[in-house]
């Protein structure tokens, strides 16, 4: 086993090691081996990350001007584009994505602290046409405070932008959580934000598990708010541990997205955006589009065109740019997916290409594009969220039908619809109980597109313009503008 690469939390502008010392490995999913070794946040470490970030709120930071602030964000952005490959290599190395994607991506969410570098200032109060007589009221938006912002694995650079960067324009302050799954991209991420000299304390970095770490931080009795990104179980234990400090709370949950494919739709588009949305990052996506509807006129003749696209995926190193799709992030995962095939299979449903490990697992965490024809769309694979390449397809009728269908699930994230009918286009992502539509494409983001879902999917928005709003309190004051003194209130008519 080669040197494992060692690292350490970042706390009020210094890089600490945990009070207890204790660390733990993370691992590479191409190698199920170890390759770095990350410090172990305990409740001592957690309450001295609030604490710093509490400090550093109470110091000049929220006071800047809101240029002042942006400035940073534009120099985290620069940091992102000149370091792209370097944070795509760890990326790749401890969540097994794709380095073509890692990398790209890494210099994409680059504009993410551009465009809230660009509302800092752009965020107004209001006067308001006030019922009492020589009263001037209006609003203004503080910043909250002390932010927590609890990050998956799975894509770590965006779900950090979409709450650091509208965090900072406004001023407040954030102690960000890794997974403990991959924590070592964010702990590159920290070294750019070091470099931009931002103020010690308004940015720390720390790693841990749920227990203690996650709880401490999400029950802390200064933290102000609570941005989460994640699984609705891990959620449920976040709403309980804010109710200890009446912290406020954002929720971006799993999914289990709907994509309906029309008869008249353009079926190369649909296939190309089907493939994107199942089998790309490995189908670990909280917007995946899982279940897939197809109408009966085409439906044999376009699933056998899935299934041909499918098996020809090239499976491989992730660093590899010939490669198509890389490992799973972890074997916890890999079993999951082959419990709910077998209960499927069991139940009825039909493999029509992958279902096994690959060959490649016998060292990493490699499962192949899977396709499963399903008589009924609440069986296991159709149902639950898998976080993996598998696909489960099922048959539809009409328009009134497919909706239905499409809603009869926990989750609401994502959906997609493919039809050259635009008025039907319009109906269908109207009907559907989803926080994200996409017709005739699929996967896409954008720093002024909201993202988040509803029931199970969790609530709240992440970027656009009004996400920045969820960073601030509205705070009302009144002005007295007569020249007389109030009246007496022991002074009745």
């Amino acid at each position: 086993m080669s040197k494992l690469k060692k690292y350490k939390m970042f706390i009020d502008g210094e890089w600490v090691d945990s009070e207890s010392k204790k660390t733990f490995k993370t691992l590479n999913p191409e190698t199920n081996e170890p390759w770095a070794e990350v410090p172990e946040a305990n409740e001592k470490d957690i309450d001295k990350a609030v604490k710093a970030a509490q400090k550093a709120f109470e110091g000049s930071w929220p006071s800047l001007f809101p240029r002042e602030r942006a400035s940073y964000l534009r120099a985290i952005a620069n940091e992102l584009r000149e370091n792209a490959e370097l944070l795509g290599k760890i990326e790749t190395i401890d969540t097994g994505k794709l380095f073509k994607e890692t990398k790209n991506q890494a210099n994409y969410i680059a504009e993410y602290y551009d465009y809230y570098a660009g509302l800092a200032d752009k965020v107004e109060g209001t006067v308001l046409p006030i019922d009492k007589a020589n009263m001037q009221v209006i609003t203004t938006r503080v910043p909250i405070g002390v932010v927590a912002a609890i990050i998956p694995w799975n894509s770590q650079m965006l779900l950090t932008a979409v709450k650091l960067a509208p965090a900072l324009a406004m001023g407040n302050t954030v102690v960000i959580k890794s997974s403990e799954l991959a924590p070592a991209t964010l702990f590159e991420f920290g070294k750019l934000i070091e470099k931009t000299k931002i103020p010690k304390g308004v940015v720390n970095i720390v790693s841990g598990y749920g227990e203690p770490c996650g709880k401490s931080l999400t029950s802390h009795d200064l933290v102000e708010r609570i941005a989460f990104t994640g699984g609705p179980e891990t959620a449920r234990h976040i709403i309980k541990n804010s109710a200890e400090n009446l912290s406020q709370v954002s929720l971006e949950l799993g999914g289990k997205s709907p994509v309906a494919v029309f008869e008249d739709a353009d079926q190369e588009n649909a296939l190309n955006g089907i493939a994107a949305g199942i089998f790309g990052a490995s189908g670990q996506s909280c917007i995946a589009g899982s279940r897939l509807y197809i109408q009966k006129n085409i439906y044999e003749n376009f699933l056998d065109k899935i299934v041909n696209k499918a098996k020809k995926i090239k499976l491989g190193s992730p660093m590899d740019n010939a490669t198509q799709m890389g490992p799973l992030n972890s074997f916890k995962q890999l079993e999951i997916i082959e419990k709910n095939i077998k209960l499927t299979l069991d139940q009825g449903g039909k493999l029509r290409c992958g279902g096994k490990r690959h060959s490649m697992s016998n060292k990493g965490y490699y499962f192949p594009p899977t396709v499963i024809e399903c008589n009924n769309h609440n069986l296991p694979t159709a149902e639950n969220e898998l976080f993996g390449p598998v696909l489960s397809v099922m048959k539809f009728d009409t328009e009134e039908e497919v909706i239905k269908k499409m809603n009869d699930n926990q989750y609401g994230l994502s959906s997609g619809v493919y039809t050259k009918n635009i008025n039907r286009a319009l109906r269908v992502s109207k009907a559907i109980r989803a926080g994200i539509t996409f017709v005739n494409t699929y996967r896409l983001i954008s720093p002024s597109a909201p993202f988040g879902g509803i029931k199970d999917s969790g609530y709240g928005k992440e970027a656009g313009i009004e996400s920045i709003k969820d960073y601030t309190r509205i705070k009302t004051t009144w002005f007295n503008t007569s020249d007389k003194p109030m009246d007496d209130p022991f002074t009745m008519g």
